[in-house]
């Protein structure tokens, strides 16, 4: 019998934020998630790919969940994002976020290593082995090189704490896929910004958004839109929306979504090597698409 679990709705993927001699700002990073948590966000998602993950050592991501935990108070549920180079480091990553407070975690494929179904199985059965907390499953292929197959979800499907696949392969066909062959074995989520209003026609449960970071009013103005069968309108926000939402598709999209946020009054836009912030016609660039979209915000 599988786990189950409240998630639907919009998580963030929460930058963390740093000083600028890249120090960890954990007040910075506390007044971020009640910004978000403030505009009535559905769930957390800390220490993602946005949350420069691999940047972090353990110790340090401990200190941003127990700072998250501070401030969330079991307000909604707090996921941990698990980007480790082996199964082991996965795991261990895995139970010292539980004694942190986690309610659950995110987790990507080994990183650096191309895995394959067979190691990739394994990967995801062993974590789940290892904690008794609810997992999402992060698929997307075209950052991490490793697909998460349909077959090897079935690989997996009696794991009962796995209970959720984040869908980012950009091809929202996986999505019916998904649907078609596991029913309601798996809650769905849209992993993917720039593909998730079609996700969510197609039934996702929830959306895990990078941009939300930035602009929280306007991508929960959509998501209620969407769930109130107001196509119409979610459609209007979306559009204006699309040309931002582009960006979490993109190899730079932390330093993205930093900006925005930042330009937005959340944060800097300080990342860590070997990140470094956007310079000349890209940063101009971004910025105008910034600037243009807040100054044509949906009422």
């Amino acid at each position: 019998m599988a786990l189950k679990v409240n998630w639907q709705g919009v998580f963030p993927a929460v930058p963390t934020q740093f000083n600028e001699d890249l120090s960890l700002d954990i007040k910075g990073t506390q007044k971020h998630v009640e910004a978000l948590l403030s505009e009535g966000i559905h769930g957390l998602v800390m220490l993602g790919t946005i949350g420069e993950n691999c940047s972090l050592s353990l110790e340090e991501k401990i200190q941003v969940l127990k700072a998250t935990n501070e401030v969330n108070k079991g307000s909604v549920p707090l996921l941990n994002g698990i980007a480790e180079y082996t199964t082991a480091g996965a795991c261990e990553t895995a139970a010292a976020a539980a004694n942190a407070g986690v309610d659950g975690f995110m987790v990507m494929p080994a990183m650096v290593y191309n895995s394959d179904r067979r190691e990739t199985v394994n990967h995801f059965r062993t974590i789940a082995e290892s904690t008794d907390l609810p997992i999402m499953c992060y698929n997307n292929p075209p950052v991490y090189k490793v697909d998460i197959t349909p077959e090897m979800f079935e690989d997996l499907a009696d794991v009962d704490n796995i209970v959720c696949i984040k869908e980012a392969a950009g091809d929202t066909r996986r999505i019916t896929d998904l649907f078609n062959t596991f029913k309601d074995r798996y809650l769905i989520f849209s992993g993917l910004d720039d593909v998730a209003l079609e996700s969510i026609l197609l039934g996702c449960a929830g959306w895990v958004s990078g941009l939300v970071d930035a602009f929280p009013r306007e991508n929960g103005l959509m998501w209620d839109a969407a769930m109130n069968g107001n196509w119409e309108k979610a459609l209007e926000v979306y559009r204006w929306y699309m040309p931002m939402l582009h960006f979490d598709s993109h190899p730079k999209l932390v330093q993205y979504v930093k900006l925005a946020s930042s330009e937005m009054g959340y944060g800097t836009e300080t990342v860590r090597p070997p990140r470094l912030p956007l310079t000349g016609k890209q940063r101009e660039d971004a910025l105008k698409i910034i600037r243009d979209s807040a100054a044509s915000r949906p009422s």
